[in-house]
């Protein structure tokens, strides 16, 4: 398959044309959102799902999120939408939240990963939202790269792990959150938080009240039927191992220095991702690839740019690979939920 690479201009007539007609038929388009680039197909067409699972090399029971262009949508997909449900959509749509509730019979198995709930959200990223309006079709998409990878926050993330496996590819620049997005489930008793991003706890607590965390964000339990992306698979590891070190700023340093020297020793390569303030405490002529990996005072430069460090992680042949923690402020949940599972959870304190 020859894979269409285009770029993206709100205006551009052509493409989204282009687009639209490759999802009617069932195939699969690339395309950015405000969190990662997705990996479109139609949501209620069975074979343009099985296509999705086909490219990405997921596995079936993992389920897709269908993205809406109106909240009017909503009621056509899900069988209830509750008054709370409705307050989180005016808070937080078009925007980075998606909303598990109980499907309709429109919305296919396939999509759902065999639940009968759905996974919904309204992304806030131009060129999202026009290919839905124009392709008239509700369009399901799992992060744009091959399952356990690093997910994509550039076009170019995108060509590297799908180029001859799709049909096109929307370029539409580097993308601004950079982590996917929260998702809450509302099909229980209270609003359960099934994957952790930009919206926060405190800030779904603002608007209904309590809310519960699933303990499987924490954990990584292959008995569990996961009820949102990335609750039981592994997700977005580098190719080198890649681990976490806990600990106070200086101690947390001297040990990675320790550990790098150690295995440059042995004749491997390393890389270090780190906090902005941190950089130089890694000068000592023994580390090598030391990446400023954004600020913990300014959390959206972290989550922004870690698919991608992961990603040159691999581009430089990093075979290990030692990051500082990020867990400090409000999206600092996020953001290490993410490095967890790419770490495979190897966890080092000191």
């Amino acid at each position: 398959m020859n894979t269409i690479i285009a770029k993206a201009g709100v205006d551009d007539d052509r493409m989204y044309e282009q687009a639209a007609e490759i999802l009617k038929r069932g195939g699969l388009v690339a395309f950015p959102t405000e969190t990662v680039y997705g990996l479109g197909g139609n949501a209620l067409n069975p074979d343009a799902s099985h296509r999705i699972y086909a490219a990405k090399g997921r596995p079936s029971d993992n389920p897709l999120i269908v993205h809406i262009a109106e909240t009017s949508s909503v009621y056509e997909l899900a069988e209830t939408v509750s008054d709370d449900t409705k307050k989180l959509m005016e808070a937080f749509w078009p925007g980075p939240l998606t909303i598990i509730l109980n499907k309709k019979e429109v919305v296919p198995h396939t999509t759902t990963g065999g639940l009968d709930t759905v996974a919904i959200r309204m992304p806030s990223h131009p060129v999202a939202m026009r290919l839905i309006k124009d392709s008239g079709v509700y369009i399901a998409a799992p992060s744009a790269n091959l399952s356990g990878r690093p997910s994509p926050t550039t076009a170019q993330h995108v060509q590297q792990d799908m180029d001859g496996r799709i049909d096109m590819i929307i370029d539409g620049g580097a993308v601004g959150i950079g982590i996917e997005s929260t998702i809450v489930d509302m099909t229980g008793d209270r609003p359960t938080i099934l994957r952790p991003g930009y919206i926060t706890p405190e800030m779904i607590r603002d608007i209904v009240g309590d809310v519960t965390i699933d303990p499987a964000i924490t954990g990584m339990n292959n008995a569990l039927r996961p009820k949102a992306p990335g609750m039981k698979y592994t997700h977005y590891a580098p190719k080198g191992e890649l681990s976490i070190v806990e600990g106070d700023r200086l101690a947390a340093a001297e040990k990675i220095r320790s550990l790098v020297a150690e295995k440059k020793a042995q004749g491997y390569k390393t890389a270090i991702l780190c906090d902005t303030d941190n950089v130089s405490l890694y000068d000592d002529g023994v580390c090598e690839n030391v990446y400023d990996a954004g600020s913990k005072k300014n959390e959206i430069t972290v989550s922004a740019g870690l698919y991608s460090l992961l990603r040159t992680c691999d581009d430089i042949g990093a075979q290990y690979i030692y990051s500082e923690s990020f867990e400090e402020g409000d999206m600092g949940y996020a953001i290490m939920n993410r490095l967890i599972k790419a770490a495979g959870h190897r966890i080092i304190s000191c």
